[in-house]
């Protein structure tokens, strides 16, 4: 059976103020398991999240970089950001889950190894990577980008690394640097052109390079009417999700982080979030 574990923190702004209550009757489903923490007089449970320490970070990120965001006073919810991510992907090496929805109030594609912006402070999907491979010995990993913005941290961090394929849907130009690969999504797109350019990406990408374990850097904020809207329904984040969830279940035993990234406006997230969790929890 598919075991999906939720990583939620409490977290200031609005896009979020619905859940995890948003969730509904998938919080009830005996395959679903809530990974909290943050909560204002909440009581301790089993299933908290705990901050990671800066030696973990330190793995991917300069010491000058830490400095750098604890000035902005948004420190602590990147950490809990982070952590909902690595402890994700731990718990999926661990065998405890299968996959995950990763509820992150800053990242992570444009945290570079000593640069962020954009929201994002500290690349969580990079971290879990270097903690799976010191913990674990695994080696090969895929995360795709489908954030409508070009991933510039996430390219940084990997252009030198072989053995992470790094998939960035965005409007730059196509091309491929050893396993950076860029797909060029047209300033105005529709579901099924996007759709289309997406299973064409998965198949000439994904599958043969054949990772154990699949990240899923997810932005809903090129959906109509967001901030980096290109023409996209709310419907299509679905249709993806299944798409992705399939390619996972198939090459790399269903071991899939799925780590929400870009969107800003509350209806969108209520509407769409559960759809994601669903299509992971089925």
């Amino acid at each position: 059976m598919t075991r999906t574990g939720i990583f939620f923190h409490y977290q200031q702004g609005r896009r979020l103020q619905d859940f995890p209550q948003a969730l509904g009757d998938l919080l009830e489903k005996d395959n679903v398991c809530l990974y909290d923490a943050l909560y204002p007089g909440k009581p301790p449970s089993a299933s908290d999240l705990d901050p990671i320490g800066e030696k973990t970070l330190l793995k991917v990120h300069v010491p000058e970089m830490l400095e750098r965001v604890k000035a902005t006073g948004d420190y602590e919810g990147a950490l809990y950001s982070v952590s909902g991510t690595v402890a994700a992907g731990l718990k999926i090496w661990a065998g405890e889950i299968t996959n995950a929805f990763v509820f992150t109030g800053y990242g992570d594609h444009h945290a570079g190894r000593d640069f962020f912006g954009g929201g994002c402070y500290f690349n969580s999907a990079a971290i879990t990577i270097r903690e799976l491979r010191n913990r674990f010995g695994a080696k090969r990993f895929a995360v795709i980008d489908t954030d409508p913005h070009h991933g510039d941290g996430s390219w940084d961090i990997f252009q030198e690394d072989p053995q992470v394929l790094y998939l960035c849907f965005c409007a730059g130009r196509a091309h491929a640097e050893n396993h950076n690969v860029e797909i060029h999504v047209p300033f105005r797109s529709d579901d099924a052109a996007y759709l289309k350019l997406a299973d064409e990406a998965l198949e000439i990408w994904v599958r043969p390079f054949a990772p154990e374990a699949v990240f899923w850097n997810w932005g809903y904020d090129g959906t109509v009417g967001e901030y980096g809207d290109i023409g996209l329904t709310a419907h299509v984040h679905r249709q993806l999700a299944h798409r992705i969830r399939k390619l996972a279940d198939e090459v790399c035993k269903g071991r899939l982080v799925v780590v929400l990234c870009g969107g800003s406006r509350r209806d969108l997230a209520r509407q769409i979030i559960p759809e994601i969790v669903e299509a992971l929890a089925i």
